[in-house]
């Protein structure tokens, strides 16, 4: 019988510590990482390439159906992550300027563009066993996984990180348009180990979350 792929869902609010934590997560595992904010922060860097109003829900939707792109696997220091190309092309630095981020709940919004994602982030699985960090893995893109973990942390505590990281972002807009979406909402999934990281440090949480993986696995054998 084939193996099917595992899939660490971790889900959380904004500078929760998703990012640095599914890195750590996977290397330590030999899984592969993917970043699925990126994939939404492709299409916004996209949309505004080619001058696509992005609070346009038709005008985006119509630029998800038709942008050419693939998915790869590539290596970078000892990390193994996956990358949406566009045209054969990772925009690996404009995806992270301020004007993509300024566009991309916009484009996040639209139900026809988290359709597509939804259907691209569950053909990662090619690549095998994934650690997918996001806001709507356990509830919406892979709600079937055992493995889902929410990680949260205090309004002033999150805002105080952005801030060390040279970015001014109102966390509080932001966890109110997120939670509030029509198309899959951050919520909590059903069956998630919830943590409040505030003040844990990162190799703290993942310590933890490799711990509770593994408690996990053992239960699955």
């Amino acid at each position: 019988m084939k193996k099917y792929p595992i899939v660490i869902a971790l889900d959380g609010t904004s500078a929760s510590g998703k990012s640095t934590n599914a890195k750590l997560v996977a290397r330590a595992l030999g899984y592969v990482y993917v970043d699925t904010g990126a994939m939404y922060r492709t299409l916004a860097w996209h949309c505004l390439l080619k001058h696509v109003d992005v609070n346009d829900e038709k005008a985006v939707a119509a630029a998800c159906r038709k942008w050419k792109t693939k998915l790869e696997c590539a290596e970078v220091n000892g990390l193994r992550a996956v990358r949406l190309l566009v045209d054969d092309y990772f925009p690996e630095k404009e995806i992270r300027l301020p004007e993509t981020a300024a566009a991309v709940a916009h484009v996040a919004a639209v139900p026809k563009v988290r359709a597509w994602m939804k259907k691209t982030q569950r053909d990662c699985i090619q690549f095998g066993d994934l650690v997918m960090e996001g806001r709507d893995i356990g509830t919406n893109v892979f709600p079937e996984t055992d493995f889902k973990f929410y990680l949260d942390a205090s309004l002033a505590e999150r805002s105080a990180r952005r801030a060390a990281d040279g970015v001014n972002e109102n966390l509080a807009a932001r966890d109110q348009r997120d939670s509030q979406r029509a198309v899959a909402p951050l919520m909590i999934a059903l069956g998630a180990k919830v943590l409040n990281n505030s003040s844990m440090t990162s190799a703290e949480t993942s310590a933890w979350l490799l711990a509770e993986i593994r408690k996990l696995m053992s239960v699955e054998k």
